[in-house]
């Protein structure tokens, strides 16, 4: 929207942050993924529902107890490789709700 009035405030449209549930509140699906990474494989969480901080936080927890690379933004994390059963069970015992999904 455009004014020319200079007393004219403009609105901003502030996104509520994304309130952080409980760990056994949270309702994950582990999977793996192979499209778009030029054949490489990748064991995807998808579901997690907070901030950015806590979402960073779970995901270097995972690639540290997995020994590899990989990455945590707009609520999935990715982790380098087929490390499905491995990640399951850590979330699981973090107290995650968590469901292996996919094929």
């Amino acid at each position: 929207m455009y004014s020319t009035d200079p007393s004219f405030v403009y609105e901003e449209e502030n996104a509520a942050p994304a309130e952080a549930l409980a760990n056994n509140q949270q309702d994950l699906r582990v999977m793996l993924d192979k499209k778009n990474r030029g054949g490489k494989a990748v064991t995807l969480v998808t579901g997690f529902i907070g901030t950015e901080e806590e979402l960073d936080k779970l995901g270097k927890m995972l690639k540290t107890k997995c020994g590899v690379g990989g990455a945590a933004k707009e609520g999935e994390i990715m982790i380098q490789g087929d490390f499905r059963d491995k990640v399951l069970l850590l979330l699981q015992k973090e107290g995650y709700k968590v469901k292996k999904s996919g094929g």
